[in-house]
This record gives structure tokens, C-alpha cells and sequence, in this order.
């Protein structure tokens, strides 16, 4: 079994932009930590000071409504980093909550730790934007798909994407994530299993 400061290396070494001891060096600053299933990572209203590199679990991010409905946006799997990211950047309140919908298990740095690789090297500086650009894509793919596809093509992609976290997830928070209602989610996941 690969473990979590593996799976943290091979993720940090795919970008390409890092060396051995770069990686290194943050995987000594991170800290292995856990959620039970239904823990925060962050709720509305705290600010972030810390991301993490999820180990294995799932996370889901909400936000609620000024009519108290939660919508579910995104959900993060293992092999992944996260973080309330407008908060972690601009150290101002989050709206938005993150969720442990399985035990998680992962690696935590503090904003102030990362902040010190940065100003050691330049390289975290193109890795942090690298991030940021993979982030904005897929926010984007995300919008059109929303836009342009049904809620049933968008629940094909997500069965196809993650296979294997896929059944782990509440049919509430998926229905959400969906932008379908779960009598509609019940509707396609009985045709789809035909």
C-alpha cells in the first residue's frame, strides 16, 4: 500500500517544477491529521490557515443559502490538495464549508509554513499558479457542463471519474452536487444500472 507522504511526492513531482529536496521539505513541515465522517475541515465564517493534501476519504465543500439550503459545489478525493482557497489567500472569513462525508485521513501545512517554502523558492511560486490554473479549468469545465449538459450526462461523467469513491457519496449531497433533485438522481441512477 502506498502510503500518504508516497502519494503526497508522486502528486508534488507530477507538475514537473519541484526538486527532490523541495518536496522533500514540505512533506517534513506537513502533518498527518483525520476527520470522522461528519467533522469540518472549515466551516462559514472561520479563516483558513492551512491546506491540506487529502490521503483517503472524500470531502464535500457547501455553501448555504440565506434561505438555509445547502448546495453542494465540489467534492475532493484522494491524491488532492485542498483548502478554503479564497480564504487561505486572502485571510478574510470563508463562505463556504468543507465536510468530511467519509473518515478522511491527510496532510496538513500551515499558511505560515508554506508561506516560508515560497520565499525560499521561487519554484513554489510557479507551482502555486499552476494550481490555480488546473482550479480555474476545472471550475470551468464545470460551468459549461452545467450549462450545456443534462443532469444525467453530468452524473455519467462523475460515475466515469471517480468509480471507485463514486457509491460513498449521499444521495442528498450528489442530488445537490448534481443541480437535480434526488427524485430526478433516483430516476437516472435506475436507468443507468439497466
Amino acid at each position: 500500500m502506498i502510503t500518504g507522504e508516497k502519494k503526497l511526492k508522486s502528486y508534488l513531482s507530477s507538475f514537473g517544477i519541484l526538486s527532490d529536496d523541495q518536496i522533500e521539505r514540505f512533506v517534513q513541515l506537513a502533518k498527518v491529521k483525520s476527520l470522522a465522517k461528519g467533522d469540518y475541515f472549515i466551516r462559514q465564517g472561520q479563516i483558513c490557515k492551512e491546506i491540506c493534501f487529502v490521503i483517503s476519504g472524500i470531502l464535500r465543500s457547501y455553501h448555504v443559502s440565506s434561505k438555509g439550503n445547502e448546495f453542494t459545489y465540489c467534492f475532493t478525493f484522494p491524491s488532492t490538495l485542498m483548502t478554503a482557497y479564497s480564504s487561505f489567500i486572502t485571510q478574510e472569513e470563508t463562505l463556504e464549508n468543507i465536510q468530511a462525508i467519509a473518515p478522511v485521513e491527510f496532510l496538513l501545512i500551515s499558511k505560515a509554513a508554506f508561506e516560508e517554502l515560497v520565499n525560499e523558492n521561487s519554484e513554489w511560486q510557479a507551482f502555486l499558479k499552476m494550481v490555480a490554473e488546473r482550479e480555474y479549468v476545472a471550475l470551468e469545465r464545470r460551468f459549461f457542463k452545467f450549462q450545456q449538459e443534462t443532469g444525467q450526462e453530468r452524473y455519467e461523467d462523475l460515475v466515469q471519474q471517480q468509480p471507485d469513491f463514486f457509491h460513498h457519496i449521499p444521495l442528498q449531497y450528489l442530488a445537490s452536487y448534481l443541480g437535480i433533485t434526488q427524485r430526478h438522481l433516483s430516476r437516472i441512477r435506475a436507468q443507468f444500472q439497466k
